[in-house]
């Protein structure tokens, strides 16, 4: 899939330099970039999403012990 992005000058031109470099593309960086990134940003937005609804009322929530008790990790 084609996406384009707007990038500031410095960060382009370190991009750049990047690049020159090491004989690799932009895309290439760009696409490690993403790919390392992804993860990171899935886990804060997400996570942060979940406790909105929580907040709300609109999450199931359980206790530590009611949690343990269905795992079958009570004592």
């Amino acid at each position: 899939m084609a996406t384009s992005i707007r990038l500031d000058p410095a960060t382009e031109q370190r991009l750049d330099y990047l690049a020159s470099q090491t004989g690799r593309t932009k895309a290439f960086y760009l696409r490690e970039l993403v790919a390392r990134g992804l993860e990171d940003l899935e886990d804060f937005y997400l996570a942060a999403a979940t406790m909105e609804r929580v907040r709300k009322g609109e999450e199931p929530v359980m206790s530590l012990d009611d949690a343990e008790r269905q795992l079958g990790l009570a004592d």
